[in-house]
């Protein structure tokens, strides 16, 4: 196993989650001084000409970097991960997925995070061009736009357990 492809998490100078990189990108930036190793996995190490450093896990820059406001895109893939592959009409995660507008277009339902979910062709079918109460459907969860924390959460995954206190889930 190639231990530089692992994923890394890499936090802002005040612990802020900023994003996941592989472990030979945050191994240069520890080496160049532009990060520091918080976690590391353990027993593992990476032999430069004149050391070891251990394989990282969760690094921090040293100099706060100013992020502006960062969106998760709205894209097909990312609305089937948030629902998490699971039609949020039945339930069902054994079936043929599609996106269904909740409200539907023509009856003024955008193209947003908070109208789009992962419907089963079944049920996308039997709701049709109606709004779910009209169809005699139910979500199981309101859809809602994710941030940038749950997204590594919950899209990108927990790769270390380490990682679960810079991610506010202990």
């Amino acid at each position: 196993m190639d231990y530089l492809k692992q994923n890394v998490l890499v936090l802002n100078q005040n612990f802020e989650p900023l994003s996941v990189c592989s472990a030979r990108r945050a191994v240069v930036m520890v080496f160049l001084g532009k990060a520091d190793i918080i976690e590391s996995y353990d027993g593992h190490r990476v032999k430069s000409v004149s050391s070891f450093i251990p394989l990282p896990s969760v690094v921090r820059l040293d100099l706060f970097i100013r992020v502006p406001y960062r969106r998760v895109i709205l894209t097909r893939k990312n609305i089937l991960k948030r629902d998490q592959h699971q039609c949020q009409y039945c339930g069902r995660a054994d079936r043929s997925l599609t996106v269904d507008h909740v409200v539907p277009r023509h009856l003024g339902g955008a193209d947003s995070w908070e109208n789009l979910v992962c419907a089963c062709v079944k049920c996308n079918s039997l709701k049709g061009d109606k709004s779910p109460e009209q169809a005699g459907l139910r979500l199981l969860c309101k859809p809602k736009k994710p941030n940038n924390i749950s997204f590594i959460q919950n899209f990108i995954g927990i790769s270390d357990d380490r990682w679960r206190r810079y991610l506010f889930l202990d």
